[in-house]
């Protein structure tokens, strides 16, 4: 994380940064915008090590980005979900995913795809489909494998009709 020792600036970005600004962070968010909420899961998924997941998700709950809950009871064990202020960082991790996949592409072809679920286009620069012209949010999109994790063997093909992980559940 970095230390507050820029107290002459007046700046939105950097006191984001305090936050977010951490590499494992928004790691983290993604992981969990893809469905895997639990300690286990995120270290699997990430790589990160034990003590720094700790540091990181107690960080993102104490900023309300996550919140922790509990699944299980003996022993107790917890899930980490996103708050409504963690799922505003949907369009800034997406813009990412997209600026990624322009500059430093991956030769079998993007990671993962992006689907609006009504209608089965994808977030142009903007965020609007590009099928149907509405405007996307992590409630109105799904992650589907894209080629170079399934060149990989990282993910499965997704079948026929389109079953992924919502980015953000249903809201209640």
């Amino acid at each position: 994380m970095l230390h507050r020792d820029y107290d002459t600036q007046v700046c939105s970005v950097a006191r984001s940064l305090e936050v977010v600004g951490e590499r494992w962070t928004l790691l983290l968010v993604r992981s969990v915008m893809l469905g895997v909420r639990r300690f286990d899961d995120l270290q699997s998924h990430t790589g990160v090590t034990r003590s720094v997941l700790t540091a990181r998700l107690r960080r993102l709950v104490d900023e309300g980005v996550l919140e922790r809950r509990p699944y299980q009871d003996r022993p107790p064990r917890f899930e980490y979900v996103l708050t409504e202020k963690g799922l505003g960082l949907w369009t800034v991790i997406e813009h990412l995913r997209q600026w990624g996949d322009e500059h430093y592409p991956e030769p079998e072809g993007p990671p993962r795809v992006i689907v609006h679920k009504r209608c089965g286009g994808h977030p142009d620069v903007h965020l609007m489909c590009d099928r149907c012209g509405e405007p996307l949010s992590a409630w109105s999109v799904k992650a589907i494998p894209g080629p170079a994790l399934i060149a990989r063997g990282l993910e499965t093909p997704p079948e026929e009709p389109v079953e992924t992980r919502n980015l953000a559940p249903d809201p209640a």
